[in-house]
Order: structure tokens, then C-alpha cells, then sequence
């Protein structure tokens, strides 16, 4: 039977190596950051885990043993296979697979204390409990992201573009042919249409040119809000609830509702404090997200888009159980 300090080596090799993944995997997370304070908070991380690393490597050396320089670099060429492999995987997936590795780490450090505890290794243990303790941290911080997305969003890590085309792809695979039929046709129509009248109304001198492309943007957001509005509407008519419903909650997430529409009443005509204040009342993540969708398309006064995202936060760790 292997001796415990062997043992020992062993395991935190392969701490190492999973942690030089998971720093690794922190640092790409950073461009898929919502806001700034996320993108500080995933670069502090990633140097607490290059942190953890370099503490690991001290205790294997101080056990006698020496660090897998190797397996460390396979850590991280795993972490760059996985940021690749992710990109054909929706968000939900990728965090399920972060979450899988964090738990594989604290299950790691719950077994390195039990083994230096069994040895008499003090300092060992101290060590592994530090280690157990910031992977359970890091546990509870990704349940509250899944939660996030959970809730309808926006989560605090986005999904990359990608990432975002996939699950299009899979939600257009199960919404019915005739109801995206009728998004498709009315949106080209509404799109059509008002490129028309905005081509009659700028001229084509060079000039006018950068007008007509900057209106392009707003040109497509109107027709798309109102096809959308229109099919939502005609699947209410039609009996299909559970489509109209869909499409409602697609116009919430694109700040496409309109302001009767929206949990707070008269809204537009809230000053910032105000409007805070009756945020900070609202239970429902679906209504956070309302306002915080509908804040950012229209008023995008960041005071309250900050007070928004800070409570559909809240409301998530809710549902995550995280405090």
C-alpha cells in the first residue's frame, strides 16, 4: 500500500493540473463578462486560482516530491480544448461544465485534508481546508450564474456569439413552423417598408450616406418589434397561448414591451430615485427583466440598469439557494 505522503503527491499533481484549467478557463470567462465589476471579479479569480496553483506546487515540494510540469500544461491546453468545445454548446452547458470541475476540486482538497489529517500534517490541512472552502465559494458563485440564466437574465457571464446562434438554433427547432413563419414574413415586410420610406428621405449624395446606414439599426428594431407585437398577438387570437407567450417573452428580453406593459406603472414618467425604489420592490424576475430590457432600449440611465441587474441578482441567488 502506497504510503500517505505518496498519496498525497499524487493528489495535489492532480490538483494542479485541474486547477491550471480552471485559472485558465477564468481567464477566457473575462470576455463573456456582463459588466465591468463581473470582468474585475473573473480576473481576480483568475489570479486566486494562479495563487492556489503556486501554493500546491510549494507543498508538493515540500513533501519531497516534485511538481508535474507537464501535467500542469495538459491543465492548460484542457482549458483551451474546452473554451473551443464550448462554442457548440449553449451557455447553460458550458457553466454545467465549469460547475462539474469545481466540484471535482473540492472533492480533491476534502480528500487531500483527510489524507494529510490522517498523516499528522498540519500545515497540509490548513492548506486543503483553504482549498475545500474557496472551491465551495466558487460553487455557490456559478449556481447563482446558472440561476441567472435560470430566471430569464441577463446572467452575469453572457453567452458568446456562438454560443448565442446555438441556442437560436435550438430554440427555432421547437418553436412551430407557423407562428416563426409569421415572425419571419412580417419582419421582412415591416423592414421593407420602412427602408423605403427612409431611402425617400435621405438623399443619396455621399453626405447622407452614414444617416442611411445609422438608421439601419433603428429601421430593423422597429420592424422587429412590430412583428413581433403582431404575432404575439395573433396567437392570443388563435388559441396558440403557449406561443404567444414565447413571443412575449422574447419582446421582454429585447426591451421591446411597451411601457403600459410594463410591472411599474407610469414608468416613463419616474425620475432615476424613483424608479429605484420601486425596483427594488419587485419579486418576480420575469418583471426585473422587463424593466431592465426595456431601461436599456429606451431611457438606459445606468443608476437604474445597475439598481435592476443588482436585484434580478438577488431574486437568483434566491432560486439558487445561495446567500
Amino acid at each position: 500500500m502506497a504510503d500517505p505522503t505518496s498519496k498525497l503527491v499524487a493528489q495535489l499533481n492532480t490538483m494542479l493540473r485541474l486547477t491550471q484549467t480552471e485559472a485558465m478557463i477564468a481567464h477566457s470567462r473575462r470576455a463573456q463578462a456582463g459588466t465591468p465589476d463581473v470582468e474585475r471579479e473573473l480576473a481576480a479569480n483568475a489570479r486566486k486560482a494562479q495563487e492556489r496553483s503556486r501554493l500546491i506546487g510549494d507543498a508538493i515540494r515540500e513533501l519531497g516530491g516534485v511538481p508535474n510540469v507537464v501535467g500542469a500544461a495538459v491543465g492548460r491546453l484542457a482549458a483551451t480544448a474546452k473554451t473551443q468545445f464550448e462554442q457548440g454548446q449553449t451557455l447553460t452547458e458550458a457553466l454545467l461544465s465549469d460547475l462539474a470541475l469545481e466540484h471535482q476540486l473540492r472533492d480533491r482538497a476534502r480528500l487531500a485534508r483527510m489524507l494529510a489529517d490522517t498523516a499528522g500534517m498540519a500545515k497540509l490541512v490548513r492548506l486543503a481546508e483553504r482549498l475545500e472552502k474557496a472551491h465551495g465559494e466558487t460553487i455557490d458563485w456559478i449556481n447563482a450564474r446558472l440561476a441567472e440564466v435560470a430566471v430569464g437574465g441577463p446572467a452575469a457571464i453572457r453567452p458568446t456569439p456562438v454560443q448565442s446562434a446555438v441556442g437560436v438554433a435550438r430554440r427555432a427547432a421547437t418553436f412551430p413552423a407557423r407562428s416563426a413563419a409569421v415572425v419571419l414574413n412580417r419582419t421582412l415586410g415591416a423592414v421593407g417598408r420602412l427602408q423605403q420610406r427612409a431611402e425617400e428621405t435621405v438623399e443619396t449624395n455621399v453626405e447622407k450616406a452614414t444617416a442611411l446606414r445609422d438608421a439601419a439599426g433603428d429601421i430593423f428594431t422597429a420592424g422587429r418589434d412590430a412583428a413581433l407585437e403582431r404575432t404575439e398577438e395573433i396567437a392570443r387570437d388563435e388559441g396558440e397561448d403557449g406561443t404567444a407567450a414565447g413571443v412575449r417573452r422574447t419582446r421582454r428580453n429585447l426591451g421591446a414591451l411597451s411601457a403600459e406593459d410594463l410591472p411599474i406603472r407610469n414608468y416613463d414618467d419616474l425620475n432615476a430615485d424613483v424608479a429605484i425604489s420601486r425596483i427594488a420592490k419587485l419579486r418576480e424576475a420575469a418583471d426585473v427583466q422587463a424593466i431592465l430590457a426595456y431601461e436599456a432600449a429606451n431611457k438606459n440611465r445606468k443608476g437604474v440598469s445597475a439598481a435592476a441587474q443588482d436585484r434580478l441578482a438577488a431574486v437568483a441567488a434566491d432560486l439558487a439557494g445561495v446567500s
